[in-house]
């Protein structure tokens, strides 16, 4: 029976109302035991309950966790989330009994005081003395400058380069020498032009001594268009630093995620070989003096309990400086007395909440208008990634409007350091903004497009200018009609450039109507000449002829998107096996037609999954046997099921294995197929003769040794089975005796301090890797399987880890978690010393599994952001993105390669098995074979009536 919990204390109120709201969804869920919530959940039961005890608002993350474990909607529960924090930030509440202050009134009041933290600002020069904890990385930049002509320095975006340069190099150079002239330039829309300027007078051999810092370096891949610029900025830059007697020396501050696009230019390659200063993450040590020692400056103590929070939170994040900085920020505003607390900290909105809720705070205090504009505001602040992040995008002040509602959201927004205002130039104070607010990351989803072809009218008119005005490089038929849409109202953001550029095309459209309209009224009178009118005819059909095909590919690009939106979303709502996914197979094989994208191709491999239910309750775990003609599940129904498989047909069901108490959490078969394991809630563990899969029968039970058991596997040699689970214990098992009966645990392993979530044995079946909610993993020896030894501890992740997997030569193992590093790839070629190769990124929420294809060349992950992930991972090459698949309707738990890797089975949370080939283009090839009925005339009129009626598969008889 499941304990109760403790009644509300404290009246009423934003928090209680919440924890309230929780409870009232457990209840209706059945009232489960938290430990049941947190197998759902990925969460510890202390976690789980604490959000519901009303002393503080849980994070957004374990919130929606809870929301999912108990059949809550993720969205409702998203927006109640956001409300309350919104709520709680603007009337400076805090949780109860915590004692925090409420928020300073006003910025004016907060200058007085003078602010120990500058919040997602970047330190200025000025700041200098509030800036602690890089010494060490100052010393190491300054030696590399002493050194080095020109030093690159390279680090993620919010590792603190910024802060570096202005407040740590800055600040050496002038103590250091102080006659030497010291310049710092971002690169911006101009980059030479600035160059230019910052170099006057520096580029004869006998100039004195100068220091050029290039700050947001990126800038010059992100925001300047023009690659001849481009490329002419970067070489002057260097020569003038390497030219013989030459007195200036260049420090370059680089966006890790921009590594690969330096090295297209040869004179960064030997930059980046010879002399490159790497930002990591900060040592504890140093997060401790980045916390501190800003605070006593100000005469202000920072309570223990907050030191040690933020700094195991922040331990080993590379990004998360700003976090941390602006988090201290909201926690010095909540302070009490001359104290930062760990309560204040709480009522902030915690590390990763504070960003959020001070940017939710900004939008519930605008008005309907006010919140309209700082989202065009926004989102127009935003310069799309290509293969990278998004980023920060500086725009001029004129460039938005000078009514009094726009004033007001900019000068709020800079008033909570959201923003910065320089120089007449307005742009995000950091990018953190855009991976810490979801209702920006939201914005941004929705109007990718639009900011799309933003930037492509910004580009067009950059080119115009460049042509001198030239009227053949002006906007016509369709490129004109979506760029008009960009400046339809509500329109915000066109510089003036781009409206004199747009409105000269449509002037110039106009023109050429016109005169098209005389020339036909004069054609008409001319009909004598009928020989010269036939010329000029033939000329201008294949005038049109030319356009109008332009103006299909870009009209094909466009249907052909919404086509694999729409696609993917019959996909998710289709029956398995129903009409609708025939219908989504011809829309996403019509999309890819024509347009054929990588986002069509991805909708057209998702509706091409086989979908069928396989349980009554999710599906947690599966396997193949090693012949690849059965497939095992296993599920929440307390069942596992026996299916034949015969590549992605429609797999049938075999047998059914019962007798379990609880949920099963795990299945495996032995290598020579002829048993197949199975773990279970309740601690049980089963071994089953399947070499009959329509009779299966039970051949031995494992005794419970303590709680839930989460994670099992066998040996290569089949000899030995490994189980893992509640405590953190891993368990060893003999099943050496015939048909595996008799097993006897030979051996515990220990180490992990929390369950034990996911086990593999390396191919050689001499290393065992296990992870856990401990966030680590760890590699022991098995060889003497009564006497193993531990081999490494593996560290890296900042959640739980859910799944481990080694490639088939045994040198790789990629492991899977949350948070900032949700699949990591390792070197463990040498057991003892494994070393992080690459972290995969792409899926927004945990990766629950991943698995190795049989070439070792393919990796999946399985993830809650309901979809699972082909990555292309080359032996000593770089990862990278193969295929997404979409269309599932919940998250996905499991998934797995047939042994051929032909098929990818996954798992999901609705109850259905899906199977997805994994040969890209045999799968688009052969798509034909799964369309069903022929799309009908009215469907297609209903989804494309723009396009003449043309069903993709000509083969299928007519409806």
């Amino acid at each position: 029976m499941a304990r109760k919990e403790r009644p509300l204390e404290g009246g009423d109120g934003p928090l209680l109302e919440f924890a309230t709201a929780l409870r009232r969804l457990r209840h209706e869920a059945g009232s489960p035991p938290y430990r049941d919530l947190s197998a759902r959940a990925h969460y510890s039961v202390a976690t789980l309950s604490g959000a519901a005890a009303g002393r503080r608002l849980p994070s957004l993350d374990v919130t929606l966790s809870y929301v999912r474990a108990c059949g809550g909607d993720p969205g409702e529960w998203e927006r109640r989330w956001h409300a309350a924090a919104v709520e709680l930030a603007v009337e400076g509440l805090a949780p109860p009994g915590s004692g925090a202050g409420p928020l300073c009134a006003d910025a004016a009041g907060e200058a007085a005081q003078g602010l120990p933290y500058v919040g997602l600002a970047a330190f200025r020069a000025e700041d200098a003395g509030l800036f602690f904890g890089r010494e060490r990385l100052v010393e190491d930049l300054s030696t590399a400058l002493a050194r080095h002509r020109v030093v690159a320095l390279v680090g993620a975006s919010g590792a603190g380069k910024s802060s570096l340069l202005h407040a740590g190099l800055l600040p050496r150079l002038r103590a250091d020498a102080p006659t030497a002239a010291v310049g710092v330039l971002t690169p911006g829309p101009r980059p030479l032009d600035r160059a230019r300027q910052a170099l006057d007078g520096h580029e004869e051999p006998d100039c004195a001594e100068r220091v050029l810092i290039v700050d947001q370096f990126e800038e010059v891949f992100t925001v300047c268009a023009d690659a001849a610029e481009r490329a002419a900025f970067v070489s002057l830059l260097v020569s003038a630093a390497r030219r013989p007697g030459s007195g200036c020396r260049v420090v370059l501050g680089v966006r890790a995620d921009f590594y690969a696009h330096c090295t297209r230019h040869p004179e960064l390659v030997e930059v980046l070989r010879e002399a490159q200063v790497v930002v990591g993450p900060m040592s504890a040590a140093e997060l401790r003096r980045a916390v501190v020692e800003p605070a006593r400056r100000a005469g202000l103590t920072v309570e223990g309990a907050l030191q040690a929070t933020l700094v195991a939170q922040a331990h080993g994040q590379v990004g998360a400086l700003p976090l941390l900085s602006h988090a201290l920020l909201e926690t010095w505003r909540r302070r009490r007395g001359a104290a930062l607390t760990l309560d204040g900290f709480h009522a902030a909105g915690g590390f990763e909440g504070a960003l959020a809720q001070s940017a939710e705070a900004l939008h519930a205090s605008l008005t309907t208008r006010q919140q309209t504009l700082a989202r065009q505001l926004f989102v127009h602040l935003i310069a799309l990634g290509e293969g990278t992040e998004d980023t920060k995008r500086p725009v001029a002040r004129e460039e938005f409007g000078q009514d009094p509602d726009s004033r007001a959201v900019l000068a709020r927004a800079a008033a909570l350091r959201l923003l910065t205002l320089d120089q007449g130039v307005v742009e995000l104070t950091h990018e953190a903004l855009i991976r810490a607010w979801p209702r920006l990351r939201g914005w941004i989803g929705d109007d990718r497009e639009r900011l799309r072809r933003h930037r492509q009218l910004a580009e067009a008119a950059r080119a115009w200018e460049g042509v001198r005005r030239d009227p053949g490089a002006l906007l016509r038929g369709t490129r004109l009609a979506l760029a008009r849409e960009i400046a339809a109202p509500p329109a915000v953001g066109l510089s003036a450039a781009e409206r004199e550029f747009l409105d000269a095309s449509t002037a110039a459209e106009a023109a050429a109507g016109k005169r098209a309209r005389r020339r036909t009224r004069r054609l008409r009178c001319l009909i004598a000449t009928l020989a010269v009118l036939a010329a000029v005819a033939a000329v201008a059909t294949g005038n049109a002829v030319r356009a109008e095909g332009e103006v299909t590919r870009q009209r094909n690009d466009a249907v052909a998107q919404n086509l694999a939106e729409t696609a993917s979303d019959l996909v998710a709502t289709a029956t398995a096996g129903g009409a609708g996914s025939g219908l989504a197979v011809q829309l996403a094989l019509t999309a890819h037609r024509l347009s054929p994208t990588g986002r069509t191709r991805d909708s057209l491999l998702s509706a091409l999954m086989t979908s069928l239910p396989a349980h009554d309750q999710e599906v947690v775990a599966l396997a193949y046997r090693p012949d690849g003609r059965q497939l095992a599940t296993a599920s929440g129904d307390h069942t596992a099921r026996l299916w034949q498989t015969r590549g992605t047909a429609r797999p049938t069901p075999v047998a059914t294995l019962a007798g379990h108490a609880d949920d099963l959490r795990a299945v495996a078969y032995r290598p020579d197929g002829r048993l197949l394991a199975t773990a279970c809630a309740d601690g049980t563990v089963r071994l089953w003769d399947v070499s009959e899969p329509t009779r299966p029968a039970v051949e031995a039970e494992l005794p419970a040794r303590g709680g839930d058991v989460r994670a099992l596997a066998f040996s290569p040699d089949g000899r030995a089975l490994v189980t893992a689970g509640a405590g953190g214990g891993v368990r060893l098992w003999d099943v050496s005796g015939s048909g595996g009966r008799e097993p006897a645990e030979s051996a515990l392993i220990t180490g992990h301090r929390d369950t034990v979530r996911a086990v593999a044995f390396s191919p050689d079946g001499r290393i065992l890797a296990t992870a856990g909610e401990d966030h680590t993993v760890r590699l022991t020896e098995v060889t003497d399987r009564t006497a193993p030894a531990t081999l490494a501890l593996i560290t890296g992740h900042d959640t739980p880890v859910f799944s481990v997997a080694f490639s088939p030569d045994g040198h790789t193992l990629a492991t899977a978690s949350g948070g900032r590093t949700p699949v990591r790839l390792w070197d463990v070629t040498e057991p003892r010393r494994p070393a992080a190769l690459a972290t995969l990124t792409g899926h927004t929420d945990v990766v629950g599994s991943v698995a190795f294809g049989p070439d070792g060349r393919t990796l999946a992950t399985a993830s809650d952001d309901r979809t699972v992930r082909l990555w292309s991972v080359p032996p000593g090459g770089r990862p990278a993105a193969l295929a997404t698949l979409t269309g599932f309707a919940t998250a996905v738990g499991s998934v797995a390669f047939s042994p051929d890797g032909a098929t990818l089975a996954a798992g999901g949370y609705d109850s259905t098995l899906r199977l997805a080939g994994t040969d890209l283009g045999r799968a688009v090839a052969g798509a034909c074979a799964h369309t069903g009925p022929r799309i009908t005339r009215a469907q297609w009129s209903s989804y494309m009536p723009y396009l003449d009626y043309a069903p993709p598969c000509s083969g299928l008889e007519r409806p």
